[in-house]
């Protein structure tokens, strides 16, 4: 068999896919090496909850492949249906949940794309917190530090392509979950803008915060599968983005904020991160100045997390259907999408079915007025234009993804007592939620690397419908500052099946 490489890095999804046009390569060889990867770091790593491999094998040998990507492995994150296979949402109660009858839209489009799935990544439970640790799968590992999470929800997807088993992999982001685990693991993650490409879903209380994208280890991967994602005729609210191949040459008015919507500090890691890009900023001479978020961000915070409370209502919702018996479960399930009763009908689950944050958040959500969701998107609607009006000022906001680095195994994870994950919650991830409440576009960028050799991701955000501008930014920051060649300590190439 001919391989790929047997060397750090692993060539991007670009140049794979170029390899087997050129005939370099099959792309049955692609898969089959990406699956030898994979089966070799998942002991490690843990982050996988479903192999594809035959259904990958088999989609490899068709003639027929086409796309930008014909050829290219891929992950798919655990929350998207893949005709045959489970979607478990990282956990347990899915387990009663029937086989996807047919692929998401999402699945569909990457297919389109030419992307080969050769498994189910995973993500902790329901995708509600910063790491990806569900009780009921067990934690997925970083690969700059095995005792450390690597970020979440979409942690199996950073897991994976920091570790060199495939260049690029599925990510969705409904608080911070594309730039979360890029940040925490070294990769480049861009949340698009509300309703920008295909499959985009996940209403939250009515109010739909979750974009879906990447997480890859170059800025071109990611900008050509957004070209080849992004829905048309948008024109009318959005601009048009299209392909984006390379930096610009015009100069940006970045505005930086050091602290996170509660008010607290980076800490000094981070902290020496954010200096360190400011400087690196003006001396790519862009204009760099201190700023002030012009909207309540506490009152909005707030807001974010009523609809996060009001998805895990509809999660305990979802998993009361499964238990009902069948008509009852299914008259539960009706009711509960339609929005008459949010909470489902049929037997409470339990802490063996769904953690008790989840079932924590879910009870405070209960007790909500009713009107809330329209009271929050009243709320949207005068933070947008308050937003908008920053952008009169600047191109591009600037921060840190997290308050610090990446966290311990156990420091998050959604057994611990409601009062003590909460708090640790405020202390870690509060940079990213605002961008998700109101549809805008934002980036991690992995500009620094602590003293003890983690990641630490910088924050990019610009206003709705101006990917193009954090493309082009991310792209002279990437000349600027490479960061491509670092490898994790645990790697798919140092263990030895880079190749075969």
């Amino acid at each position: 068999m001919r391989t790929m490489t047997k060397s750090w890095p692993l060539p991007d999804a670009t140049e794979t896919a170029a390899m087997i046009r050129r005939r370099d390569i099959t792309a049955l060889e692609a898969v089959d090496e990406a699956i030898v990867r994979a089966e070799a770091l998942q002991p490690a790593l843990n982050f996988m909850v479903m192999p594809l491999f035959e259904q990958a094998r088999e989609r490899a040998k068709l003639t027929s492949l086409i796309g930008p990507f014909a050829g290219v492995p891929y992950l798919i994150k655990d929350m998207y249906d893949v005709k045959g296979a489970p979607t478990r949402w990282g956990s347990r109660f899915t387990s009663r949940l029937p086989v996807a009858a047919k692929s998401s839209q999402q699945v569909q489009a990457l297919e389109a794309a030419g992307l080969i799935l050769i498994g189910k990544s995973s993500l902790g439970e329901m995708g509600f917190l910063p790491t990806t640790e569900p009780v009921g799968f067990g934690p997925t590992n970083n690969p700059w530090d095995i005792t450390r999470s690597p970020g979440g929800s979409s942690g199996g997807a950073a897991a994976a392509v920091a570790a060199g088993i495939l260049p690029m992999a599925d990510a969705a982001d409904g608080g911070g979950s594309i730039r979360i685990p890029a940040s925490a693991c070294g990769l480049f993650g861009l949340k698009p803008s509300r309703h920008r490409l295909i499959g985009q879903q996940t209403p939250a209380g009515g109010v739909v915060v979750t974009s879906e994208h990447c997480v890859s280890r170059t800025v071109r991967d990611s900008a050509a599968l957004f070209a080849s994602m992004e829905r048309t005729g948008q024109a009318g609210s959005m601009p048009f983005v299209g392909p984006v191949t390379g930096p610009s040459k015009r100069r940006l008015r970045i505005g930086y904020v050091f602290h996170d919507y509660n008010g607290r500090a980076p800490d000094a890691e981070v902290l020496t991160g954010l200096e360190k890009t400011i400087k690196l900023l003006q001396e790519l001479g862009h204009i760099v100045e201190p700023t002030q978020r012009p909207f309540d961000s506490a009152a909005l915070l707030v807001s974010f997390s009523h609809l996060f409370m009001m998805g895990a209502q509809q999660a305990v919702g979802m998993a009361r259907a499964s238990l009902a018996p069948k008509p009852l479960g299914m008259l539960s399930l009706a009711l509960q999408l339609s929005g008459l009763v949010p909470g489902g009908i049929g037997p409470m689950p339990d802490t063996t079915m769904i953690e008790e944050f989840t079932l924590a958040l879910s009870r405070i959500a209960a007790d909500f007025p009713r009107g809330e969701t329209g009271r929050i998107k009243k709320e949207i609607i005068r933070a947008e234009a308050q937003y908008d009006q920053w952008y009169e000022s600047f191109d591009v906001i600037f921060s840190p993804v997290l308050r610090t680095p990446p966290v311990k195994t156990g420091h998050i994870v959604g057994n611990l007592p409601f009062e003590v994950l909460w708090e640790r919650l405020l202390d870690y991830a509060m940079y990213t939620e605002i961008d998700n409440m109101l549809g805008t576009p934002a980036m991690s960028v992995p500009l620094h690397w602590t003293a003890a050799g983690l990641p630490v991701g910088m924050h990019f955000a610009a206003r709705k419908g101006d990917e193009r501008t954090l493309f082009e930014l991310a792209y002279e920051l990437e000349d600027a500052r490479p960061w491509a060649l670092r490898a994790p300590p645990v790697n798919a190439f140092r263990q030895g099946v880079g190749g075969s």
